[in-house]
């Protein structure tokens, strides 16, 4: 006699069947445990910026930041309760849709749909007509974007809600948000009030936001709708595995020094420094080593520009451009000069941020060093510059294997696969000071295998 087999796929949907929540019999699945945070990701909160008790996910608001799924949606109905405890004072939060994995460049937010969770707010123009309101608008947020069922009196891409159902502090509030194809309907209370259409993304996470108040959730569900076949444009960024390095709201994971004190400053979602630490090693390192990474970082130098003359660069061998011998000089807008120092070094393996003519992401302690084969100098010399303009923020994506260094700055690839003949195989990181005021957000790492 022989046992029947069930096959290895057939045996792993039994067992995901078994562990995934039952759904109600009108197909809806709770997206919480009421226990722990299960199937949450803290994208760049604190650790007790989210927690749970009483079968509730609670928000106390500080930092600003969201709590996403771990997977994406499409099409889906879900409903949830929602209540802020500031009776008097504005109490803030939202429900993101179709968002990315973690923040856009320069914010604390992520790109994607906004449902907003909002008490004791209301903004009116100099017409007297509202613009925003406490009832359940519907808006893009940070590049994403969409078509209000109703124009806004601003022109925004924000649909204000047909008539006001939302409860004050204190008391509970019902939201329905049902999302097909690009279109997003929200009913506040039972009662349908606001609607988006031709939204992009359309595919993406959906997150909890903290933002400066406590606010409550339960009886949170979804049910899913057969998809649409989204084109890939419409669709967020996937998950990668990225963690941040920063919480927020002090510099735990960094190694602490008296001399830090007041001048590497947690303000929110944005890391400031004011160039002035008094530590003898005047940069913020981290505490762990890292060896193998991809690292994502997002700066801006705050300060007011002067006029100042600079180096001109040749940006296929990495020399100064010389101009009647001497090197040639030009005069640029410069705000200051920082960078992030990569497996411990605090000389070489160093990608620069600065205002030189041939751009952020050069490896000055390569590129400078003569010792070094032309096609290592040329290496970590920037292709392009790819700055924004002063005051705007950046974003670094850097990767180091082995000894090799991709950098790509604003969605432009500055540095490709160059070698740092000699770099440590591990080490930690660190935010440069040079003396200058700086400022960065989203500092995000994944190991790499």
């Amino acid at each position: 006699m022989h046992s029947a087999r069930l096959p290895l796929a057939g045996l792993i949907a039994l067992a995901v069947a078994a562990y995934a929540p039952a759904a109600d019999p009108d197909g809806f699945v709770p997206m919480f445990n009421g226990k722990d945070l299960s199937g949450w990701v803290n994208v760049n909160c604190a650790p007790g910026t989210f927690y749970v008790q009483d079968n509730e996910i609670i928000t106390n608001g500080k930092p600003t930041g969201f709590l996403r799924t771990d997977r994406q949606y499409e099409n889906f109905v879900l409903e949830m309760d929602w209540m802020h405890v500031n009776k008097t004072e504005v109490g803030n939060s939202g429900l993101f849709v179709w968002g990315d994995p973690i923040p856009a460049v320069g914010t604390g937010y992520t790109r994607g749909i906004e449902v907003q969770v909002l008490v004791n707010l209301e903004y009116k123009n100099k017409k007297g007509e509202i613009t925003a309101t406490s009832h359940g608008d519907l808006f893009s947020i940070w590049g994403a974007t969409c078509k209000p069922d109703r124009p806004h009196p601003g022109g925004s891409q924000r649909c204000l809600p047909s008539e006001n159902r939302c409860k004050g502090g204190g008391e509970w509030n019902h939201y329905k948000v049902i999302a097909i194809g690009g279109v997003i309907k929200l009913h506040v209370n039972g009662k349908e009030v606001s609607g988006v259409s031709e939204c992009s993304p359309r595919k993406g996470y959906l997150a909890l936001e903290s933002e400066g108040a406590e606010c409550h959730f339960k009886n949170i569900k979804i049910k899913e709708l057969p998809g649409s076949d989204p084109k890939p444009e419409q669709v967020a960024n996937v998950d990668e595995g990225f963690k941040s390095l920063y919480t927020g709201l002090d510099l735990s994971g960094w190694k602490a020094d008296p001399g830090h004190t007041g001048h590497w400053r947690p303000s929110d979602w944005m890391l400031a420094y004011d160039g002035k630490s008094t530590a003898s090693d005047p940069c913020l390192w981290t505490e762990k080593e890292y060896g193998d990474i991809e690292l994502i970082v997002d700066w801006r130098f705050p300060g007011k520009p002067k006029k100042t003359p600079r180096q001109v660069i040749d940006p296929k061998t990495g020399d100064d451009v010389m101009e009647d011998g001497k090197p040639k000089m030009v005069e640029v807008d410069d705000a200051g000069d920082s960078g992030i120092y990569l497996r411990g070094s605090s000389s070489k393996a160093q990608v620069n941020m600065w205002c030189w003519p041939i751009g952020s992401g050069e490896v000055y302690g390569y590129r400078t060093d003569k010792s070094q084969p032309p096609a290592v100098r040329a290496g970590v010399t920037p292709k392009m510059k790819a700055d924004k303009p002063l005051g705007q923020w950046n974003r670094f994506r850097i990767k180091m294997q082995k000894d090799e260094l991709s950098v790509v700055l604003n969605g432009k690839q500055v540095i490709d696969k160059a070698r740092l003949p000699g770099v440590a195989p591990k080490g930690p990181i660190a935010l440069q000071s040079h003396g200058d005021a700086v400022e960065f957000a989203n500092i995000f790492v994944r190991e790499l295998k």
